[in-house]
């Protein structure tokens, strides 16, 4: 059989020269048709994914998308259109469709592009691009190895999903004070999901990996076994009691509530006054020996970017300085509105980095003593205005340092300012496959829901 391969990869130069091109086009019309002010975003990707389950291929999928994200402004007033379509034609009736909207549009003084000066002069390569030269049988193998090696680890497993998938694209952004930036970047990840069947029903878990680079990638067999191990651990849950403890969230749990503190102290929910941070400029949030913050430089990570929304250059800034809140997180808009200069972060924050205090999991199991490991959250307990934490959450009881069995259908609550406030410790264990780089964080005082 011959080998199935995805669509032939352009030039990736190529690509770039070529959206850079159809973003010049479309702010040149833009003027000509009337528009003050004019940004496009664009972005394109192509990749290859891949779906096992039992041994037998469920999805091999290849993916094309693009799309033009067109902002005109005529004065103070804003229009948005967008199209696939990248002909001329199209192109001209998307900017027409934005122009009609911002005619119409009520003005906002707050809007409008950045100022050109601020607009970012150097883009350094990050070296993010890293394309996989993957066949689709070659991903199929990937998949069916990982899941085999899987289920060889308990004739009790069976196998929920495991994929493999490979993308890589190039995005552009481009506005009407001379500013066009691009970048090529990729993305490949791994996962498999396991099902294990006991007396007190079905426990599933996961493993995943994802990088920039393919090679980075955990083995298949590796992948496979992990998702095994974390899904055979699930075997003998019991329920807790209802008590006030010392909770350590695992790493990429942790990840989540470095979220959290994002969600707090962006600009739209400072200006909206719906967050409960709003007083807390200048104030201490975390213990002291806590920084956070922003290294939008590093290479091949995945959140790296030499420029943010509104073409603005990224730069390397803290956010909580030795536990003391130093910064919003804001774009142009809400820096305007709040009457402060833009931090370069109208598309969110880029490798948000928290210091660590303490080793890897196994030595914060031993400084938390007795307490709860959560390796799992469930809902959407968070209440941005009040900081109030409630989420349903599985894991591990652990007693002097040691895991004794897993947990499962508890609650843990208390509110994030508390949460934050409590942090005894940052475990050196770093979570790198997404955009918050942190360890698993030891929270004490947290109110655990049991029986």
């Amino acid at each position: 059989m011959s080998q199935i391969q995805p669509a032939q990869h352009e030039d990736p130069e190529a690509l770039r020269a070529e959206l850079e091109q159809r973003v010049a086009f479309i702010l040149d019309e833009s003027r000509r048709l009337g528009a003050t002010a004019c940004e496009v975003g664009v972005s394109q990707n192509t990749g290859l994914s891949v779906g096992v389950r039992q041994g037998e291929v469920e999805t091999v999928e290849f993916n094309r998308d693009q799309g033009f994200a067109i902002t005109l402004y005529a004065g103070q007033r804003k229009g948005s259109a967008s199209t696939s379509d990248t002909s001329d034609e199209a192109i001209r009736s998307a900017i027409e469709a934005a122009m009609g909207i911002a005619r119409h549009a009520s003005e906002d003084s707050f809007a409008g592009l950045a100022a050109a000066e601020l607009m970012a002069t150097e883009l350094p390569n990050l070296d993010l691009y890293h394309p996989w030269a993957l066949t689709a049988e070659q991903a199929i193998e990937r998949a069916l190895t990982c899941e085999a090696t899987a289920l060889q680890m308990d004739p009790r497993l069976t196998s929920d999903s495991a994929n493999v998938s490979s993308q890589q694209g190039c995005r552009v952004y481009g506005n009407s004070n001379g500013f066009i930036g691009s970048a090529l970047g990729t993305r490949h990840s791994a996962s498999a999901v396991m099902i294990v069947a006991s007396e007190q029903g079905m426990q599933r878990d996961y493993w995943y990996g994802v990088d920039r680079m393919a090679a980075q990638l955990p083995s298949p067999e590796a992948l496979g076994r992990k998702a095994a191990e974390r899904t055979l651990a699930r075997l003998g849950t019991r329920s807790i009691k209802t008590a006030k403890l010392p909770v350590l969230f695992a790493a990429d749990q942790a990840a989540g509530l470095l979220g959290h503190l994002i969600g707090s102290i962006a600009g739209g929910a400072v200006y909206r006054q719906s967050t409960f941070l709003l007083d807390a400029m200048g104030k201490p949030v975390f213990p002291d020996w806590v920084t956070i913050d922003e290294r939008p430089y590093m290479p091949r990570a995945l959140g790296s970017s030499a420029f943010d929304g509104d073409g603005l250059a990224t730069r390397e800034q803290a956010f909580i300085d030795n536990g003391v809140l130093r910064s919003w997180v804001l774009g142009t808009y809400s820096a305007r509105k709040l009457k402060l200069p833009s931090t370069a972060n109208a598309d969110g924050v880029h490798n948000l980095h928290v210091t660590s205090n303490a080793g890897d999991l196994p030595a914060l199991l031993k400084e938390m003593g007795t307490g709860l490991l959560v390796t799992e959250l469930m809902g959407q307990g968070i209440n941005g205005v009040t900081g109030d934490y409630s989420r349903g959450a599985g894991g591990f009881w652990v007693e002097n340092g040691e895991i004794q069995f897993p947990v499962q259908e508890v609650t843990i609550a208390g509110n994030l300012k508390d949460m934050f406030a409590n942090l005894r410790c940052v475990g050196s264990d770093i979570e790198r496959r997404g955009n918050n780089l942190t360890g698993s964080w030891l929270v004490d005082g947290m109110t655990v829901g049991g029986e």
